[in-house]
């Protein structure tokens, strides 16, 4: 009888570290089958400041520029090189950190459509215009000659006026 209830007590024991065993595995086999999730930031330009661009531009201001930006991009940027532009007479001026320059106005005797539309109130009509006005009339000599576009009323300049000028 002492030999029963020892094989008994082995049994027992025995089918206790094939459960053991048996809940290790399982547990072992989910841990293993767990994705690994890996965080990527998303890419931002980096910017690397802000650079004024003056003399023969179309739209001369302050701009800002990216790690790697060429000349050409940055001329760009400023509308382009004007009508009989000589490039020796362009203007790049990199602010010393935590300048603060005076608004960059847009200039409507030189800019060109796509840019006298991002004016508020202004839009794709009111923006030909003031190139027509200005091809058919000559530069505008005062922003109160917007008064003068079809389309322009003083509302309107009221809007931009802050934000335009006649000259660089």
């Amino acid at each position: 009888m002492a030999l029963k209830s020892n094989l008994a007590v082995w049994c027992v024991v025995v089918l206790c570290l094939l459960v053991i065993i048996a809940g290790a595995v399982g547990i072992g086999v989910r841990l293993g089958r767990e994705r690994v999730i890996e965080v990527i930031p998303p890419e931002t330009p980096l910017v690397a400041g802000s650079v004024y661009i003056g003399g023969e531009v179309n739209n001369p201001g302050i701009y800002p520029y990216e790690a790697g930006d060429t000349l050409d991009e940055l001329i760009r940027a400023a509308g382009g090189l004007t009508g009989d532009a000589d490039a020796s007479y362009l203007e790049l001026n990199v602010p010393r950190q935590g300048w603060q320059g005076a608004p960059q106005k847009v200039n409507i005797n030189t800019a060109e459509v796509w840019l006298l539309e991002a004016l508020p109130g202004v839009g794709e009509k009111r923006a030909r215009a003031i190139v027509d006005y200005r091809m058919s009339h000559g530069y505008f000599r005062d922003v109160n000659e917007l008064l003068e576009v079809e389309g322009f009323g003083l509302a309107t300049l009221e809007k931009i006026r802050g934000l335009i000028t006649v000259g660089d």
